[in-house]
C-alpha cells in the first residue's frame, strides 16, 4: 500500500485512526498497531507478512536469551543466530539471483563448468526487507553490547518492527530510540497538527516535485547516445527527484508517526547544501549512515586502527552500502566511489584548495560529485552509466539523441525542474520551518492536499524509489 494512494488516504488512514483513538489501554493500542501494519504490508503480498514475523520472532527470543543469560558463549551463541537469520534471509531475497547470474558468466567464460551452474530462480524481493531486517537486527547487537534493555513484550517489539509509518523505507529506528515510546507516548493537538503539516508536505514533495520531473529523467536513460544538454537536464531531475522522493517519504513517515504519538528521528539535512561528501553523508538517509558507521565502520576498527586500515574500513563500509541498495553491480560501484571520495577527503583535510573558497563554491563541487554518483545509482548496468557520463563530458555531441520536441511539449516538467532546485537550495527545510498552527497555515495545507489528491487523480499513484531496497 503507498502512502499517496486513494486506499491509504481515504480507507486505511481514517479507520486505523478512528480505533486508535477509540482504543484507551496502550496495550490495546500496540496490538491494533501491530494488527494494521501487518494489513499495511501484506497489501502487497500477504505472503511476505510470515518473513516479517520470522525476524521479529527470531529477534525477539534473541534478545530475551541474550539478556537473561551470563554464559559469553550462549550470549554470542544467541547473536550469531539473530544476524545468520536477518542476514541469511536479505541475502537470499535480495542476492540470489545476482550471486548465480555472475556465477553463470564466469562458468561461461572459463569454460570449465557446465553453464548455467546454478538456476536463476526469479526470486521476488519483499518489500522494505533491507530496512525491516537492519532495524530489527540492531536490537539483538544492542541488547548485546548493552546499550538497549530487552523488550518485555512481544507485542511491543512486534509494533517496533512492523510499524507502518516507516515499515518499508525508513527510517531506521533504533529500538532505543522508540523503548520508552513503546510505553507511553503523548497524544496532543499540536503533535497531530505537526503530524498533518508533516505529512502534507512530505506528500507534496513527492507527488508535485519528485513525480512531475520523472520524464526528464526516463527520456535521458531511454537515450543511447545522450548529448550533453540532455545528460545534465536529466541527471540534475533525477538528482531532484529522488532527494524530494526519499526526503518526502522520510517527512510523512514522521507525520504519521506524529498522529500515533511516536516520534521518530530525523532522515534528512538539507543534504545538497552539504560542503563535503563527509558532510553530505551526515545529512543524506540520516538513520543509515549511523547504522553503517556503529555496526560496521566501527566494529571494523574505524579510525583506531592506522590510515591504511581506516581507509579501508571507509571503502569496505560504502561498498557494503551501496550493495544494501540493491542487487546490482552498479550499486557496488556506487558506495564504492563515495568510499573513495570520503577517503580522498580524509587524506586532504584541511589542505584542500576547498577550504579557502566561498561555501556556494564547496556546495556546488560536492554536489557535483554527489551527481557523477546518482549516474551510477541509477543505470540498470555499467554500460548504460558511461554512455551518460560520455554524454555529460559532450563526447556524445551537443543534442545527441535528444528529441527536440521534449523542451516544448514538457515545459511543466522543466519548469518544476526549476522549482525543485531553487527550493533545494534557497529555502529551509520542512523540519527547519517553525510551525504555527493557525488558519493561514490550514488553507496552505489544505490547498496542497487538493493539489496531490487531483495529481494522483491524473496520473495515478507511483511508488517510492527505495520501495525496490
Amino acid at each position: 500500500m503507498l502512502f499517496n494512494s486513494y486506499e491509504f488516504l481515504f480507507i486505511f488512514l481514517p479507520i486505523t485512526l478512528f480505533v486508535y483513538y477509540a482504543l484507551k489501554a496502550n496495550s490495546a493500542r500496540l496490538v491494533f498497531l501491530t494488527i494494521a501494519s501487518y494489513v499495511f504490508y501484506g497489501w502487497w503480498n500477504y505472503r511476505f507478512c510470515g518473513l516479517l514475523f520470522l525476524s521479529t520472532l527470531v529477534d525477539y527470543l534473541a534478545g530475551s536469551r541474550i539478556a537473561c543469560s551470563s554464559d559469553t558463549r550462549k550470549r554470542k551463541l544467541w547473536l550469531i543466530i539473530s544476524l545468520c537469520t536477518n542476514l541469511g534471509l536479505l541475502g537470499f531475497f535480495k542476492y540470489f539471483d545476482l550471486f548465480a547470474q555472475t556465477l553463470n558468466q564466469v562458468s561461461a567464460m572459463v569454460r570449465l563448468l557446465p553453464s548455467p551452474l546454478i538456476p536463476v530462480m526469479g526470486v521476488i524481493l519483499p518489500v522494505g526487507i533491507s530496512f525491516y531486517t537492519f532495524q530489527s537486527m540492531s536490537y539483538t547487537i544492542d541488547v548485546y553490547l548493552g546499550n538497549a534493555r530487552p523488550c518485555k513484550s512481544i507485542w511491543s517489539f512486534a509494533c517496533y518492527v512492523s510499524l507502518f509509518p516507516q515499515l518499508v523505507a525508513g527510517p531506521i529506528v533504533r529500538y532505543h530510540e522508540l523503548a520508552a515510546q513503546l510505553e507511553s507516548r503523548i497524544h496532543s493537538m499540536d503533535r497531530v497538527a505537526r503530524g498533518v503539516y508533516l505529512f502534507i508536505f512530505g506528500l507534496a514533495k513527492k507527488v508535485i516535485l519528485a513525480d512531475g520531473v520523472v520524464i526528464l529523467v526516463d527520456q535521458l536513460f531511454k537515450q543511447t547516445a545522450p548529448g550533453l544538454i540532455s545528460s545534465w537536464a536529466g541527471m540534475l531531475a533525477y538528482a531532484m527527484q529522488i532527494y524530494f522522493d526519499f526526503s518526502g517519504y522520510s517527512d510523512m513517515a514522521a507525520g504519521l508517526g506524529s498522529l500515533f504519538g511516536f516520534e521518530f528521528p530525523r532522515n534528512f539535512n538539507s543534504p545538497y547544501k552539504a560542503l563535503s561528501i563527509t558532510d553530505f553523508w551526515r545529512r543524506w538517509h540520516i538513520s543509515l549512515s549511523s547504522w553503517l558507521r556503529d555496526y560496521l565502520y566501527i566494529p571494523l576498527g574505524g579510525n583506531r586502527k592506522g590510515l591504511s586500515r581506516t581507509y579501508a574500513n571507509l571503502l569496505i563500509t560504502m561498498m557494503l552500502g551501496g550493495l544494501w541498495h540493491g542487487a546490482n553491480w552498479t550499486f557496488l560501484f556506487w558506495g564504492t566511489y563515495h568510499g573513495v571520495w570520503l577517503a580522498i577527503e580524509r587524506v586532504v583535510g584541511k589542505r584542500s584548495f576547498l577550504e579557502w573558497v566561498p561555501k556556494s563554491v564547496r556546495c556546488a563541487w560536492t554536489f557535483l560529485i554527489v551527481l557523477g554518483g546518482w549516474v551510477l545509482f541509477r543505470s540498470s548496468n555499467l554500460v548504460q552509466a558511461l554512455g551518460i557520463y560520455r554524454g555529460l563530458m559532450g563526447m556524445n555531441g551537443w543534442a545527441g539523441g535528444w528529441d527536440n520536441t521534449l523542451w516544448t511539449t514538457h515545459k511543466l516538467p522543466f519548469m518544476i525542474l526549476c522549482i525543485a532546485t531553487g527550493v533545494c537550495w534557497l529555502s529551509a527545510n520542512t523540519w527547519e520551518i517553525r510551525f504555527q498552527p493557525g488558519l493561514a497555515t490550514a488553507v496552505v495545507l489544505g490547498f496542497l492536499f487538493i493539489v496531490c489528491i487531483g495529481i494522483v487523480l491524473v496520473n495515478s499513484s507511483s511508488p517510492f524509489l527505495y520501495f525496490q531496497f
